[in-house]
């Protein structure tokens, strides 16, 4: 409201002449009313229709909460002056104002403050007569008059080290006032009560406050210890400092980089655990913890970690429950978990690209992954992608505590004590939600997405949050990809940064990875080099892909290894009949049907080179292999197949958006609001001036007829009563065009465009003088 101070301030004087709340908004130009609505969009659901149902909107306990949850403890410490001096009742001077706040804040931090409560319409009035809305008192996270006290004399670690001290009965105590109100009455507070009574010794201790003979209290700080909140002295107003390390931009980013390739690496690895294998889900819909521990054991993750990757692969729309296809071997189970139809293109995705889906999910899912293993209310563990793990306030507090981040200069790190200490102050409000574990954990869970390193928001993280390019950020912090490997004696191949996507695809499918990083290694084995070939690369493909691609000279032992298997690959063919071998040696063939093999399969010899068998053809080269013989699948054509194992797929429809954040209204619709507004408060005071009745209804339809027959022949403006389909009753000010037919065709100035009203809805006609 800073552009109109004057039209406000016009408005706010003739507070102490008897001007309302809404007499007071009224005054507001178009832009203010504007920038009220973008900062209370409650207020516009549904649009109020006149200045008077705005205010009395405004100053609901509901709305009035939700516009304080965005509140500082200075914004809260100028509500508690206020509400001190009785400004719900009468106008308080700013001189006032600013002789109870004293040394602890400059005039500019408080004129600061209370501009923001004025354009929150917390507080209204000017410098002269300062009111706020009554139920705001009821927002202030303390009693009222306590911030304004002498600061408690014991700082954290002495509240700590006294608590360590009590006995049960004086801890019981103060548990029981830390968990409803701080406010306690017992007759052990009077003086003269024996010294040895818990409450005389909790009062001797600091830890309670007495206000009279048969009251005490909690100190504000003691009850942030007792709950696990961030401790911060609510009689400063000043915000807690901050002491942490400066770290260089790059260096951060390269760390949040290692720590997304990571991140997408491990994600590759579970979707493939789970095409395998896809995973009973449990009646409820969520992941037991068996068979989290079993897909643990597959991809060697952490189960805390992978609690995370499938939330945040849930979220992302990668993996989902259901009927999969193929449906897996397994009895007694109505849906598993297993990846979902869009995961194939999230895999051919480049990693910027992938990270981004992972992060940005993450980031508005609202669910909270670290309450995973955690105990419910039943003393059961809390299961992954259960319901428990729900929290609709998830998506806001991540946005608080990477904001607070985002407010540093870059590099700039801060640990999670800190965090959550100036987080505090920024949102007393919130001190349940934001206790210094979940801070501690959120930010863990950061460091995982890549989104923070060493403490500090990186450039990519930073741009996600503010709706920058997040993917060109996190392409451009990736070590630019090599082009080459390094083939070492043991059979081992080093590849020294993240590879090309093609030579990845090459050095994947002829090698299993070892470790991976920014340094990845991958071993050559007979079995990764038979799957080279099962797909139809040659022995000379193979030795070039190693001579052309390696700096180092490739080692004689892993060309032997490439001829020999090349060699004995191939020599047994098997093809669909349900499936059928071949063989070009006859005593090859005789060989594996005079072995145990034969029978299990049920093969059967049609010639001295074929045999045939009712097992699908994937059975019989898996057993085939299995007995030793290295065969290879064909088609009818003779060519080879690919058969490695896609993995299952779920279907699933497009995913709802519940749980985001509400959007906020657009410009364009705020304007619409205003002009609807302004429109209800002059029909409002038409109507009051005078209609058709003394009551504003209408003497007949013959009337109403004819009243706007005439407004549309002399272009004149009438202010109509109408009631909607729904039976939403609403005035409006627009300008008759044409009526007949049972219909109004009219101008409505609030929307901008022609309408038509049914004639028999309309209650009410007056003309606009």
């Amino acid at each position: 409201m800073t552009d109109t101070d004057d039209t406000t301030n016009t408005a706010a004087a003739d507070v102490g002449r008897g001007v309302s709340f809404a007499g007071w908004l009224s005054a507001f130009s178009d832009a203010e009313l504007m920038d009220l609505l973008r900062m209370r969009p409650d207020l516009t659901v549904p649009p109020p229709a006149t200045i008077e149902v705005l205010a009395g909107r405004a100053e609901q306990r509901a709305s009035v909460a939700r516009a304080a949850d965005d509140l500082t403890a200075v914004d809260f410490a100028i509500l508690e002056l206020l509400a001190l001096e009785h400004a719900d009742e009468s106008g308080v001077s700013r001189d006032t104002l600013q002789e109870a706040v004293g040394s602890r804040a400059t005039r500019k931090s408080v004129d600061s403050a209370l501009q923001n409560l004025r354009s929150l319409a917390l507080v209204w009035g000017d410098k002269t007569a300062l009111r706020i809305v009554p139920s705001v008192t009821s927002t202030i996270p303390w009693r009222i008059g306590h911030g304004a006290e002498l600061p408690a004399t014991l700082d954290e670690p002495e509240i700590n080290a006294a608590l360590a001290g009590l006995q049960t009965v004086e801890r019981e105590i103060l548990e029981t006032l830390s968990k409803s109100s701080p406010i306690g009455r017992t007759r052990d507070a009077a003086p003269g009560t024996p010294t040895d009574r818990p409450v005389q010794r909790l009062l001797a201790a600091g830890l309670l406050r007495r206000i009279d003979d048969e009251t005490v209290e909690l100190h504000h700080q003691v009850r942030q210890v007792l709950r696990g909140e961030a401790v911060f002295d609510i009689t400063s107003l000043t915000p807690p400092k901050v002491t942490g390390r400066k770290h260089k931009p790059a260096d951060v980013n390269a760390t949040a980089a290692g720590e997304a390739l990571e991140l997408v690496r491990h994600c590759e690895d579970v979707v493939k655990a789970l095409g395998q294998a896809p995973a009973p889900a449990l009646r409820a819909g969520g992941l037991g913890v068996r068979e989290l521990r079993r897909i643990s054991k597959t991809t060697g993750i952490d189960e805390n970690r992978l609690s995370l990757l499938v939330e945040v692969l849930s979220a992302a729309g990668l993996i989902a429950h259901g009927i999969p296809d193929p449906v897996p071997a397994q009895d007694g189970a109505e849906s598993y978990w297993a990846p979902a139809a869009p995961v194939d293109n999230w895999l051919h995705s480049p990693a910027a690209r992938r990270w981004h889906a992972l992060a940005e999910a993450w980031l508005a899912m609202p669910r909270m992954p670290w309450l995973i293993g955690m105990r419910d209310a039943n003393d059961k563990p809390v299961a992954a992608l259960s319901e428990e793990v729900r929290v609709p306030s998830a998506p806001r507090d991540r946005q608080a505590i990477l904001g607070l981040l985002a407010d540093f200069d870059s590099g700039q790190s801060a640990d999670a004590a800190e965090v959550s200490r100036l987080l505090a102050w920024r949102r007393p409000r919130w001190g349940a939600r934001i206790r210094v574990h979940a801070v501690e954990r959120t930010l863990e869970e950061a460091a995982t997405l890549g989104f923070i390193a060493r403490g500090a928001l990186s450039s990519p993280g930073r741009a996600l949050l503010h709706g920058g390019d997040a993917v060109a950020e996190m392409h451009s912090s990736l070590p630019e990809p090599v082009d080459h490997v390094l083939v070492q004696a043991d059979l081992t191949v080093v590849a020294p940064g993240p590879l090309i996507p093609e030579l990845l695809e090459q050095i994947t499918l002829v090698a299993d990875i070892e470790s991976a990083g920014a340094a990845s290694m991958y071993r050559v084995s007979e079995s990764s080099i038979r799957r080279a070939l099962d797909i139809g690369m040659t022995a000379a493909e193979l030795h070039s892909l190693f001579s052309t691609r390696s700096r180092t000279p490739v080692p004689q032992s892993l060309s032997y290894l490439i001829d020999d298997v090349a060699r004995r690959h191939g020599r047994l063919r098997a093809g669909v009949a349900a499936s059928f071998v071949r063989c070009e040696d006859p005593a090859l063939l005789a060989e594996v049907l005079a072995s145990p093999v034969a029978a299990s399969l049920a093969l059967r010899a049609l010639a001295p080179t074929v045999a045939v068998s009712q097992a699908p053809l994937r059975s019989v080269l898996g057993e085939l292999r299995a007995a030793g013989f290295a065969p290879a699948g064909e088609d009818a054509s003779g060519a080879l197949v690919d058969l490695r194992v896609r993995g299952a797929r779920v279907s699933t429809r497009r995913r709802a958006t519940t749980g985001r954040t509400p959007a906020t209204p657009t410009d364009a619709q705020l304007a619409s609001a205003v002009r609807t507004l302004r429109a209800g408060d002059l029909a409002a005071s038409a109507q009051s001036s005078g209609g058709i009745r003394s009551d504003g209804s209408r003497e007949g339809s013959a009337a109403t007829v004819a009243l706007l027959a005439a407004a549309a022949r002399e272009r004149a403006s009438v202010t109509i009563g109408y009631v909607d389909a729904q039976g939403i009753a609403s005035h409006r000010i627009v300008d008759p065009v044409n009526v007949g037919g049972g219909q109004l065709d009219a101008f409505d100035p609030s929307s901008g465009s022609l309408r038509r009203f049914t004639l028999h809805r309309i209650t009410s006609v007056a003309r606009v003088d």
